[in-house]
């Protein structure tokens, strides 16, 4: 079936970098979600360790939400699982009762490195067909757009 154009002409919708990157993003998200499986982990979970390892040594579940730009309940219960697996340690804080305070732990620190090496030998999967050029041009305009986005680089 031949493509759909747009109103004036030009390519349809799935020429659109959008619609690709949604698209191939949702299927790097199923195969990752797939490869953190076993660990007894969601993407959302790796989200919320990526997210304590890069940022300070520790911080409240509030301040997590806001840098993941989630409601405050659902750090609640992604920190639930990863303290019932030993990966993040809870705390209340000892200036304000009402603050709980999130530190990756050397357990969670071994599960992070874990789900990067799953994420990197995805990687190499999904770019097995792009020369090392090309590559590396995906990876400079990654790099470039989700610092546009405001999302970490490294």
């Amino acid at each position: 079936m031949d493509e759909v154009k747009g109103g004036s002409g030009e390519a349809g919708i799935p020429s659109t970098a959008v619609f690709r990157l949604g698209t191939l993003g949702t299927v790097a998200a199923d195969r990752f979600a797939a490869a953190v499986e076993p660990l007894d982990l969601k993407p959302k979970h790796v989200g919320l360790m990526a997210a304590l390892a890069h940022g300070e040594a520790s911080a409240s579940q509030q301040e997590l939400a806001g840098r993941l730009g989630v409601v405050p309940s659902l750090v609640v219960s992604l920190a639930d699982h990863l303290q019932h697996l030993g990966a993040v340690h809870r705390v209340r804080d000892p200036d304000d009762r009402r603050r709980q305070i999130l530190t990756l732990t050397d357990q969670g620190r071994t599960l992070l490195a874990q789900c990067t090496a799953a994420a990197r030998e995805l990687d190499e999967q999904f770019t097995a067909t792009l020369t090392p050029a090309q590559r590396n041009a995906l990876q400079e305009a990654l790099a470039i757009l989700a610092a546009e986005a405001g999302l970490p680089t490294k």
